[in-house]
């Protein structure tokens, strides 16, 4: 069974109603890329102009970040300075905490160096910290298969967050990757639910990672009954928050699910029709609330960890493909 990536997150949320509430794109390396010079502009004529701006601009209304436990790039210092900017031009924000010093992901849970690893002392760093997972988390003592620690641990994170004076309260998600699952999502929320430590009210919404190079069957159609079976069986709040579509795919490392047969791989086109395919999909389920890109502005990286090559929403140059104004459009 594939195992789900897991993170606990929280937004900020002022009152904002639009077809889709949440229009993010998560911008985690926008200031890596600009100490590496890297620019970025939307018109002919190459006026450069800060990030921010332009996803305002073409209907981006929230930004997403991730933060390590490390100091450096994507530690708390450096997303603190990227927050105060995502403040600053009226974005609202989503803070994807990582219990890691550097990458999480399905295969890869590392308790961070110098926490503690008894299930004691590891809830009370949860609760100084609070922070991210993958069929799990903070492997080994809260792994999948320790699953009463594994609901200790979230439970601690989310009570962490319940306690502190953010103002506006933030709404806490729990994220899973291959949302296209319906049994692996029912698979793992009634798992970690059945502890009796975590409960339903300890978070707000059920978020996923949604990717059509994940394979033949991240399907429209498999997605839509997995949120479904979600909004019936747990009534929370949906929101997709990853997914992003190539510009560039040669040789991809699984076939792509075969209702995107008729979606160009390639900038505007292609883009604009998955983001905008899968934001249908969305509006017909009515608790699910909005849809994110992944870093769509990571230039220097723009295969976003497919095996595809180009996936960003940019050209090499940081010109902005027409594609980034389907935000304005879902």
């Amino acid at each position: 069974m594939l195992l789900p990536y897991l993170a606990l997150a929280s937004i900020a949320v002022p009152g904002i109603q639009a077809a889709l509430q949440y229009r993010a794109m998560d911008w985690s390396s926008l200031l890596i890329e600009e100490e590496r010079n890297g620019v970025y502009y939307q018109n002919v004529q190459g006026v450069v102009q800060p990030l921010e701006q332009i996803l305002t601009e073409n209907g981006v209304n929230m930004v997403r970040q991730r933060v390590w436990t490390g100091s450096g790039d994507y530690g708390i210092d450096y997303n603190i300075k990227l927050a105060q900017r995502a403040k600053a031009a009226g974005l609202m924000f989503g803070l994807n905490l990582h219990y890691s010093d550097t990458w999480t992901n399905p295969g890869l849970q590392d308790i961070p160096s110098g926490w503690p690893t008894d299930i004691s002392g590891l809830a009370n760093k949860v609760w100084d910290y609070t922070t991210e997972i993958n069929g799990g988390l903070l492997w080994p003592t809260g792994k999948y298969d320790q699953p009463a620690n594994l609901a200790k641990l979230l439970q601690t994170a989310s009570a962490a967050i319940r306690a502190s004076n953010l103002s506006p309260s933030p709404n806490i998600q729990i994220h899973l990757s291959h949302g296209e699952d319906e049994e692996l999502m029912q698979w793992f929320y009634d798992l970690i639910l059945g502890q009796g430590s975590l409960m339903l009210g300890d978070f707000d919404m059920m978020t996923v990672s949604f990717y059509p190079f994940w394979g033949p069957d991240a399907t429209q159609a498999n997605l839509t009954a997995s949120l479904q079976n979600l909004e019936t069986r747990y009534g929370k709040e949906l929101m997709i928050v990853e997914t992003n579509w190539p510009i560039i795919c040669t040789n991809p490392d699984y076939a792509f699910p075969p209702d995107t047969a008729n979606i160009p791989i390639g900038p505007s086109a292609g883009q604009t029709t998955w983001i905008q395919r899968t934001a249908a999909t969305l509006s017909g389920i009515p608790k699910a609330v909005g849809l994110s890109y992944w870093e769509g502005g990571w230039i220097s990286n723009a295969v976003l960890g497919s095996s595809c090559e180009w996936n960003a929403m940019f050209d090499e140059n940081g010109k902005a493909y027409d594609s980034l104004g389907a935000f304005e459009t879902i």
